[in-house]
Parts: C-alpha cells; sequence; structure tokens
C-alpha cells in the first residue's frame, strides 16, 4: 500500500507529464538490475510514481486531472519500461481500471474513486484464474447479501500490482454469470495477497496470488463491467496499448544497454582489422537492423496510441475496429522488436556480456515473459481477418 506524507502532485498536462516520466526513468534505471538480481520489490520507487502524480494522468480534467492522450500515457509507460520492465508493468491495471470507473461507474463512483487516485492511491487487480478452462472462464462470485451488499469468493492468480495496492479490483460474476468489477480495498477482512511469483522475468512485479474469502463488498464499490463490451469500447485497446508500450520500451531499453556496451567495454574481433568494437562493419550493420526493428515497433506505437485518441473523439464501431486493430499491430512488433533485441544484446556485445553480475540478461528474460500475456498468433489472426475481410475484431477486452 502507499505511504504517502502527504497527497500526490497534480500534473497539469500532457507536456509535463512526459517531462516527470523522463525524470523517473531516468532515476530507476539506475537501480533496475539490483532489484532484478536481489528480487527487491520496488515499493520505494512505487511511493516516488504515486508522489509524481503520474498514475492520475487518465482522471478527466472535470474531475480535476490532466486526461492526457492516449499517445502521451504510451509514451510514458515506455519510458519507464526502457528502464525498469517490472515496474513499468505494475501500473498497467491501474490504469485499465480507472478506465473502467470512468466508462462505467456512476458519478459518485468517479468523484471518489478519481479523487483517490488523485491523491495518490493505486489500484492494483486481481483478475486472471489458474486452472479454469481459458482465460474468460472467471469463476469468482459476487454474491448479493440481505442488505443490498455483496460478498466476494473466489483464488486470483498473476495478480500484478495487488500487493503494493491501496485499492484491488476484483473481477467477478454475478448469479446470472454478467462480469463485473469490486473495487476492495488492499486490507479488507478475507483478502490475503500471497507474495509467490517466481516468474524467470519481470521478477519483481510481485504477480502473486489473491484469495478471498466472504470479502465484504459494499454496493457503491461495484461497477457493471460486462456493459463495457455491450457496444464500441476502447477498454481492451487501451489496456493492451499500454502492454505494446512495455514491449517497446524492454526492446529501446536492452538497444540501449548494448550500444553503451559495444562502445565500453567491448573487444573488436582480431579478424576485423579494427581499434575498437564499434568500428567492425558486420556489427554496424546488425545494429543496423535492431535499430530497424525498434523504430519499426515504436513507429507502430505511436500510431495506435493515435488511433485510440481519434476513436477517443468519435467511438463508433469503425473508429473503435480501427483502434483495436492499429493496437494489435503495434503489440505484435513491440513484442518481436523486445525478445529479438533482448536476446541479440549478446550476439553483439560478446561473450563477456553473459556474466550474471551485469544483469543484462534481464532484458531477454523481461521481454519473453511479458510477451505471454496474450498469444501474439491471435492478434495476426483478427489483423488478417479485418484487412481481407473486413470483419470488424472481437469485443473481449484482449483488442
Amino acid at each position: 500500500m502507499s505511504s504517502l506524507p502527504e497527497p500526490a502532485h497534480v500534473i497539469a498536462d500532457d507536456a509535463e507529464a512526459l517531462k516527470v516520466a523522463a525524470a523517473l526513468a531516468e532515476e530507476f534505471r539506475h537501480g533496475a538490475a539490483e532489484r532484478d538480481a536481489r528480487r527487491r520489490l520496488p515499493g520505494a520507487e512505487l511511493d516516488r510514481l504515486s508522489a509524481s502524480g503520474l498514475l492520475a494522468i487518465t482522471v478527466p480534467a472535470g474531475h480535476g486531472g490532466a486526461d492526457v492522450s492516449a499517445v502521451t500515457l504510451a509514451e510514458v509507460f515506455r519510458l519507464l519500461a526502457a528502464a525498469d520492465a517490472s515496474l513499468a508493468q505494475i501500473p498497467q491495471s491501474h490504469f485499465a481500471y480507472v478506465n473502467v470507473v470512468r466508462r462505467q461507474g456512476t458519478e459518485a463512483q468517479r468523484a471518489f474513486f478519481f479523487g483517490e487516485v488523485l491523491a495518490g492511491k493505486r489500484f492494483g487487480n486481481a483478475q486472471s484464474e489458474a486452472g479454469t478452462k481459458h482465460l474468460q472462464d472467471i469463476r469468482t462470485r459476487l454474491t448479493p447479501a440481505a442488505d443490498g451488499s455483496y460478498t466476494l469468493t473466489g483464488i486470483k492468480h498473476y495478480s500484478t500490482g495487488a500487493l503494493f495496492a491501496d485499492w484491488i479490483p476484483v473481477l467477478a460474476r454475478v448469479a446470472n454469470d454478467d462480469l463485473h468489477v469490486a473495487y476492495v480495498p488492499r486490507d479488507a477482512p478475507g483478502l490475503t495477497v500471497v507474495d509467490d511469483w517466481d516468474g524467470m522475468g519481470q521478477r519483481t512485479t510481485a504477480s502473486g496470488t489473491v484469495r478471498l474469502e466472504a470479502v465484504p463488498v459494499p454496493a457503491d464499490r461495484v461497477v457493471p463491467h460486462h456493459l463495457t463490451f455491450s457496444g464500441p469500447q476502447l477498454h481492451g485497446a487501451l489496456a493492451q496499448l499500454l502492454h505494446a508500450a512495455i514491449d517497446a520500451g524492454i526492446a529501446s531499453g536492452a538497444l540501449a544497454e548494448a550500444v553503451t556496451f559495444v562502445r565500453t567495454k567491448s573487444r573488436p574481433w582480431f579478424e576485423s582489422g579494427f581499434e575498437t568494437a564499434a568500428e567492425d562493419p558486420l556489427l554496424i550493420q546488425r545494429f543496423g537492423e535492431l535499430a530497424l526493428q525498434v523504430r519499426s515497433a515504436e513507429a507502430l506505437l505511436s500510431a495506435a496510441a493515435r488511433a485510440v485518441d481519434t476513436a477517443r473523439g468519435h467511438l463508433d464501431d469503425d473508429t473503435a475496429a480501427e483502434a483495436s486493430i492499429a493496437v494489435a499491430a503495434a503489440k505484435v512488433a513491440a513484442a518481436n522488436a523486445a525478445v529479438e533485441t533482448g536476446s541479440s544484446l549478446f550476439e553483439v556485445c560478446g561473450t563477456r556480456s553473459a556474466l550474471d553480475a551485469l544483469g543484462l540478461h534481464r532484458h531477454w528474460r523481461d521481454a519473453r515473459t511479458h510477451t505471454l500475456h496474450d498469444p501474439a498468433r491471435w492478434k495476426v489472426q483478427h489483423i488478417g481477418r479485418y484487412v481481407l475481410g473486413g470483419t470488424k475484431p472481437p469485443r473481449h477486452g484482449l483488442l
């Protein structure tokens, strides 16, 4: 949970958001390898993130927020992920569930929760479940009580951010199977967060287990999320845009570390005839290829964010579909760039780069872990159907 001594700073606009993100990214970069190596959870860093005001930049202007563009939000995540992909992953669901309140919350719910976010409070998540038939097979239940409140029962896995959260949004179904989100305080009775995440990458996200045993939930803390998908929506596009930004950030961070390493630490191959590794034409060629892949991912990310902004200005079936497809393209390209650059770092840097003490392997481990969130092959399928047959993507929150 956040432990801020005073309310968070309130960011005024897009320009300030980008400036703050760049400064924090530079600060977070210095300890990233050590946090990964020791699996030191970034509680202090998250408090810095909360205090900076960055977690409130999508709060609507009418409620006192900066309401930044999707272009700005994606760039904020890219900057943070280039410095520390684990740290950038933690607030991804925070912004997704701020968006749920914006889309389906009542006026009273918006006023309350936007006030919490502006004060620096953090949303975690409890959505995925293990051992079910598929991702959408949500078995956690909201059961109505006689006084109009609910009780919440279930087990959630991969609950990124829950350990550090003030509020944990829980995806659950009611009796008729409609999907709702219950916003539960981190210290609610019957709620337990277990730090049991042991992934090979993104090691400090604490994406562990949330146990819910008859957790009491007032009616005014429940939002009808199923209504989000009854018409044109950007919930999935925005959430996936942030995932794409994290992948693009991992790619650019890995490339930057490879450049620094080759310039300062690599020896030239004896057959090259050059005094430095950076003069080797074969290395120059490979760096050019990697830079093209990273630049392509960044360009598609920017294009996707613009498509989301366009759809926000005029939301209908066509603009929502175009935004989802643009985000899918960006996600596929960014995922490929992150994995390829994280792996090729060792190819261009040489034997010494594989030393465990250097921590350069975290880029590939983070990329390989993060890109498993949802299969790129299905995004390619939806892109192909849209291009060839004009088939609009489905409304299920993952596009």
